[in-house]
């Protein structure tokens, strides 16, 4: 199992930008990094699981939607040190598009809640600052 926290090396992470009806599925993230802030849905690679399978199931675990992972839409470092200045998180994270497939969206996995957010309930939310950027570089926020 690769550490999370602390890890020998980079960590690969991925997440779903998943919109229906104009609307983009987020998590309250339970864990963390970033515990308590609202971001798309995603985690961890797993070893041998492509980008796309890892979106999916991540998403599934996560809210209870179904999606079709599509390409890659943004990509990001992540570093968090503690206060001695060690890492304790790195992770390179590739967000896909996700195409809503069904299901009905509630927390699992590591989520505290989940939503289908539009450009007006996210004015409201604790987003994350690489969420954000993800939205912006979309156009879904402005």
């Amino acid at each position: 199992m690769i550490r999370r926290e602390y890890p020998e090396g980079p960590v690969v992470g991925v997440g779903a930008l998943v919109v229906k009806d104009r609307r983009i599925l987020l998590v309250k993230r339970g864990v963390e990094p970033s515990r308590g802030l609202w971001s798309i849905p995603g985690g961890t690679l797993e070893l041998g699981e492509t980008l796309k399978a890892g979106a999916e199931r991540e998403t599934l675990e996560e809210t209870g939607i179904v999606i079709e992972a599509g390409e890659p839409v943004y990509v990001f470092d992540f570093f968090e040190r503690d206060h001695e200045g060690r890492i304790r998180f790195h992770f390179v994270i590739v967000d896909l598009w996700g195409k809503y497939q069904s299901g009905e969206a509630k927390e699992g996995d590591d989520a505290d809640a989940v939503c289908w957010a539009d450009r007006e309930d996210l004015k409201g939310l604790a987003i994350g600052k690489n969420t954000r950027r993800l939205l912006e570089s979309t156009g879904f926020l402005k």
